[in-house]
Formats: structure tokens, sequence, C-alpha cells
């Protein structure tokens, strides 16, 4: 019953945080900070739409009992990009904040969908 409860919370956890990034994503414009901190990554004014569709589209993959592993997996690489990316950027305050993000994936593809048929 925990194992039940734990991955229910942690899936509502992350198809949120998969919605809020893709939402603040397309609004980068409104947000400078957003906008300064993916260009200190090396990402484009032309890729940023790419990656709110990408997230918002993981959020949906997770809600889907058939698709949970392949939103988990799409999640945990694209937090593995943004840690690349930071390395390269020399920002490593931004990887460590990221390791409980990439966490969250893996905790929650041994967990499996808390939702059964």
């Amino acid at each position: 019953m925990a194992k039940y409860i734990l991955s229910l919370i942690l899936l509502i956890v992350s198809v949120f945080l998969s919605f809020k990034h893709g939402w603040d994503t397309f609004n980068y414009r409104k947000n400078p900070e957003t906008f300064k901190l993916l260009n200190e990554l090396g990402i484009r004014q032309s890729l940023i739409p790419f990656f709110g569709i990408l997230t918002i589209t993981i959020g949906v993959l997770l809600l889907i009992p058939k698709t949970f592993f392949s939103g988990n997996l799409l999640s945990a690489l694209s937090i593995v990009l943004i840690m690349a990316l930071a390395l390269r950027a020399g920002n490593y305050k931004m990887v460590f904040v990221e390791i409980p993000f990439l966490a969250l994936p893996l905790v929650m593809i041994w967990l499996k969908y808390p939702i059964k048929n």
C-alpha cells in the first residue's frame, strides 16, 4: 500500500513538473532568467520550442500506463542532456541540482505504474 501511495505521489509530481517546465519553456520571453539559462547552456532560440514540446509530451506519456516506461526514460535522458550541457558550460551547481530530478524517473520505473487495471 505504501509503495502504491509513493508511486502515485511521484507520478503526480512528475507530471506536474513536466507540464510546468514545458509551459515555462514556451513562455521563456516573459522570464528573462529562463532565456539567460537556456543561452548559457548553448540552446539556440530556434530549439527552445522543441524542448517545450518534448517536456509536455513526457508528461502525457507518464499518464498512459503503456507508455509510462517510455515517458520516464525520455525524462531521464532529457535530464542527462541538461546535465551534460551544464557541464560543458561549466555550471557545476546546476549539475548537482539536477541529480534528485534524475533519480525521480528512475525510482518511478522501479516502483512501476501506480494504477493497475
